[in-house]
């Protein structure tokens, strides 16, 4: 076999490290970018923005708390390198969320061109945690363990949840920014979709 026919080599601890400080800092912009504009996204990130709207709480912590249940079905399902990059993951993008409003603001962002922004950063950062083997935790480890379980689509269990979560900032949110927060979800889905290809990006 040749070189160039090898299958290629794992990602060093330094490149699962470098990715995911680059891929948390990316999607916690993108999030202080979302809340400037008052608006919420899809999956667990969006439940604490939304429940940061609500009792007008620091959404890092939010986001870090309601991440913690979700940690065993990581593990179960995933295995406990998973669950330690997950938790890693999570924690900086908490970190980062709090921190650097303290170093961005926004004077002016037309918030149809923030969400959509908002989604091609989210989405950049979110494959590259994908592909080093993290994740942001939350829906997206319980629709595995469910599709595990029942053999009910995990892609079907975070629509519901994204339904639900939607329907549910209706009552809480004017719904210009209900609608402009799903055109940032629906960019975000659309971006991995098409550049997330497993059978052509296979190192791990």
């Amino acid at each position: 076999m040749s070189k160039s026919e090898k299958s290629p080599t794992k990602h060093t601890l330094f490149e699962d490290a470098q990715a995911f400080v680059y891929g948390t800092a990316i999607c916690a912009l993108a999030l202080v970018m979302l809340k400037s504009l008052g608006l919420v996204t899809g999956q667990t990130a969006g439940l604490a923005l939304l429940i940061s709207y609500i009792i007008d709480a620091p959404f890092g912590w939010v986001f870090f708390a309601v991440n913690i249940p979700f940690y065993w079905f990581g593990y179960k399902r995933m295995g406990k390198k998973f669950m330690v990059k997950t938790f890693a993951c999570v924690a900086l993008i908490s970190l980062f969320a709090e921190v650097f409003p303290m170093l961005i603001s926004f004077d002016h962002l037309n918030p149809a061109f923030g969400a959509v922004m908002v989604g091609f950063m989210s989405a950049s950062g979110l494959m590259a945690i994908i592909r080093h083997g993290g994740s942001l935790g939350g829906i997206g480890i319980l629709a595995l363990y469910v599709q595990d379980a029942t053999q009910f689509k995990a892609g079907y269990v975070q629509l519901i949840f994204d339904a639900c979560l939607f329907a549910v900032a209706a009552f809480f949110m004017p719904l210009p920014l209900v609608a402009y927060s799903l055109l940032g979800a629906a960019v975000v889905n659309m971006v991995i979709a098409i550049n997330h290809r497993r059978d052509r990006y296979i190192a791990t």
